[in-house]
């Protein structure tokens, strides 16, 4: 494997991929001593069906995730969900356990929780997306394994999404191991799926407009990943690029960020407007781009500094308040409201 696509985030701890207390790792062990099969085939420390499921996972999930959980064992969903976590362990059934958890990640809304605290699920989906490295270049990512890693990134998405998987997924800086996959740039369908749905889990983290996950992407290369794929990506990968961007530019850190230094704000500046001039030129009617752009260029206009400059870089089609080519009410609405802050008549 090349080393040119392992990434290591700095300061990185093994153990903050399961974080379990003192209490539960002598539970896991006595547990585990009991079993009579090898340790290395179990997820869940003492786990056999019900009635003693909740039992096994319950020591390791939080006092609000308990009260869940007994609601939940109610649901004959959940024994399901759990074989397909125990499987994970099984490399033969891994490929459709993965695929059918994947499913579950909007009707099963305890599934995060799950994954995060059955011992050594992350570190198998860490270990799927390391082995995909090595195909990126030279390019050689086949549909099949496109396939197999997306279903990863949509539990990792779920984690991504979950309250009270959210800060855990930022501290073991889950979402570094991702960039590698932003940094491609193939344009066959498996590298876009591969992509879209990295930036995807990235998308989830600044869904909730959470200040830890905004602060936490700032201190990376996201933006200049998300700016590069905005420039020069397909059109899916493009709007959810702009649409972290917009998150981030929502954020008064992230704005504040941005328009902090002149390189910024003119980096952020000049791909708007490049995309403006793309879809202004093609005639091509992507009411969803355009909307997360001019939320870009409305929100970079409330910065003073910045509007000052925007004046004079804003792009010409968008100078006119009667532009046709917006057709979102709201949109046209931002778009009026942007004129105004850079007092364009």
């Amino acid at each position: 494997m090349s080393n040119q696509y392992v990434i290591v985030p700095q300061n990185y701890r093994s153990d903050s991929m399961v974080s379990i207390s003192p209490a539960d790792k002598r539970y896991f062990e006595q547990a585990q001593a009991k079993q009579k099969s090898p340790p290395q085939q179990m997820i869940f420390g003492g786990y056999s069906p019900s009635p003693s499921l909740q039992k096994s996972l319950s020591t390791q999930l939080s006092e609000q995730s308990i009260d869940d959980f007994g609601r939940m064992q109610k649901d004959s969903d959940t024994e399901l969900v759990v074989q397909y976590i125990l499987q994970l362990r099984d490399s033969d059934k891994r490929e459709q356990a993965l695929s059918e958890l994947s499913k579950k990640r909007e009707s099963f809304p305890h599934l995060a929780p799950l994954l995060w605290h059955s011992v050594g699920t992350i570190a198998i989906f860490l270990q799927e997306i390391a082995v995909v490295y090595q195909h990126l270049q030279p390019a050689q990512l086949t549909p099949a394994q496109s396939s197999r890693i997306c279903s990863v990134l949509g539990l990792l998405q779920c984690l991504a999404l979950h309250v009270q998987t959210r800060s855990c997924f930022l501290r073991a800086h889950i979402p570094l191991f991702l960039y590698p996959f932003l940094n491609t740039s193939n344009k066959s369908k498996a590298f876009e799926n591969l992509r879209v749905t990295s930036l995807g889990v990235i998308g989830a983290l600044v869904k909730g407009d959470d200040p830890e996950a905004i602060n936490f992407l700032m201190q990376t290369e996201i933006i200049p990943l998300c700016l590069r794929i905005m420039k020069k990506g397909q059109e899916l990968s493009r709007t959810v690029a702009t649409f972290i961007v917009q998150k981030i530019l929502l954020d008064d850190n992230g704005l504040n960020y941005i328009c902090q230094t002149p390189e910024r704000f003119f980096a952020v500046s000049q791909v708007l407007q490049t995309m403006i001039d793309d879809l202004h030129q093609s005639q091509k009617d992507d009411q969803r781009l355009l909307r997360h752009i001019i939320r870009c260029y409305l929100r970079l206009s409330e910065n003073q500094k910045a509007g000052e400059v925007l004046k004079k870089y804003l792009p010409q089609v968008l100078k006119d308040p009667t532009q046709s080519f917006i057709k979102d009410e709201v949109v046209k609405k931002w778009h009026n409201n942007l004129l105004q802050n850079l007092s364009i008549k």
